[in-house]
């Protein structure tokens, strides 16, 4: 019986340790824990300009008292704008003192959010998706194309300074597959010579134009409508006589 038992969980042993695949990547570039450095540490001041103080102010206005933590995210946001598209943590210990909050409670919500960048960024952001229906769409030959014209590796900023290059999960734009996120335009329907095309506009400070790449306007058939062809009924349309007023 012992045998049995040695000799099944043997065979046990040989179908649970088969070997697993992960990604290239197994760190996120973002990050998590605050080191300070040179440009990012609480001595250095942050205030917002009287321009931003307004729209900080509008934005508190939003919410009742009692509950004026809800600002929290675009308060974060507007001082990363600010900021040259990166958040410091001078930024965050600005919000906290405005909000009246503990800074632990800001850094839980800057470090969750990878909307808020933690370190020093180029003037353009490039976010490449690299989920499920972009990959098989090709964003891997997307990436390769971006690393390959900036210079720049994922996490990482360009040797000019001008671009940062982060791979990122799904944003939204699966129907538009591949894509890729610059700043706060979406370019997508994206080939490698397309791709090279918006990187080297960019290159000049030309702003490509944002959207889909392949002719079409949103997410519609690439091969024209292939339902709602037809004028919308009226009121009324299909209801029996006897509930007809």
């Amino acid at each position: 019986m012992l045998s049995s038992l040695r000799t099944g969980t043997q065979s046990l042993w040989r179908v649970s340790s088969r070997a697993l695949q992960t990604t290239a990547n197994l760190q996120h570039d973002s990050l998590f824990v605050h080191r300070d450095t040179p440009e990012d540490n609480p001595s250095i001041p942050f205030e917002f300009t009287a321009e931003n103080q307004k729209r900080a102010d509008a934005l508190l206005n939003i919410y009742p008292e009692g509950h004026k933590r809800g600002a929290m995210i675009p308060l974060l946001d507007l001082a990363q704008r600010q900021n040259g598209g990166w958040l410091p943590i001078s930024a965050m210990h600005k919000v906290a003192d405005m909000l009246n909050l503990p800074k632990m409670r800001v850094y839980e919500v800057a470090t969750f959010y990878t909307m808020f960048i933690r370190r020093p960024i180029g003037k353009y952001h490039l976010q490449v998706c690299t989920t499920t229906p972009c990959w098989l769409r090709g964003s891997d030959a997307v990436l390769k194309a971006i690393t390959d014209t900036t210079g720049c590796h994922v996490g990482g900023n360009s040797p000019c300074g001008k671009f940062s290059v982060s791979e990122v999960e799904c944003l939204g734009a699966c129907v538009n597959a591949p894509m890729l996120q610059v700043n706060d335009d979406y370019y997508e329907d994206l080939t490698i010579e397309d791709t090279k095309e918006i990187i080297e506009k960019l290159k000049r400070d030309e702003k490509p134009k944002p959207g889909p790449r392949n002719g079409r306007f949103a997410a519609e058939p690439l091969g024209g409508l292939t339902s709602l062809t037809e004028e919308p009924t009226g009121p009324g349309y299909g209801l029996q006589d006897a509930l007809k007023a």
